[in-house]
């Protein structure tokens, strides 16, 4: 016996189970496993399909993103521009108000002070006319009351006043 060659038997007997083997995994395995693996082969292509949808609507998702910020940008500036506007015209017209109100101030205290000094004025008149009239009667009384003096008043005013 030669135990290099193998005998027609066991290459009959071999090749009869490997055709039988090959028969069952065609009829029983082969379409399973190959439907499996076409199915996992969809799902792969429909998940790469899908990540690339995803990551498009991420893109376009970014780009929203990013314009409703520029917006938000816009808008917060324009905001704040408008805030100064108004601080700035609140301030003039506080400035405004405030010297229409200090000019108004001060004419009225000038024309208080122009009314208290003709006022002043007006009292400093009596009181000295009634200074005068007071000095005046009391040399009038002096005078007057000697006779010779009396006489030479009356003919000093009547020199004094001139005929038409």
């Amino acid at each position: 016996m030669d135990l290099v060659t193998p005998g027609i038997g066991l290459i009959f007997w071999s090749t009869l189970i490997f055709i039988i083997l090959l028969v069952l995994l065609k009829k029983y395995a082969w379409k399973p496993i190959l439907g499996a693996v076409k199915t996992r082969e969809e799902s792969i292509q429909n998940a790469l399909l899908s990540a690339e949808e995803a990551k498009k609507e991420m893109q376009n998702l970014q780009a929203d993103n990013q314009r409703i910020l520029k917006e938000a940008r816009a808008e917060r500036e324009a905001m704040l521009r408008e805030a100064r506007e108004i601080k700035d015209k609140m301030i003039a017209d506080s400035k405004e108000q405030a010297k229409v109100e200090g000019d108004k101030m001060i004419k009225q205290a000038q024309s208080a002070i122009e009314s208290e000094k003709k006022a002043a004025v007006a009292d400093i008149k009596n009181q000295v006319a009634e200074l005068s009239v007071e000095i005046a009667e009391k040399v009038l009384k002096e005078q007057l009351s000697n006779k010779k003096e009396q006489l030479k008043l009356v003919e000093k005013l009547l020199g004094d006043v001139k005929l038409n």
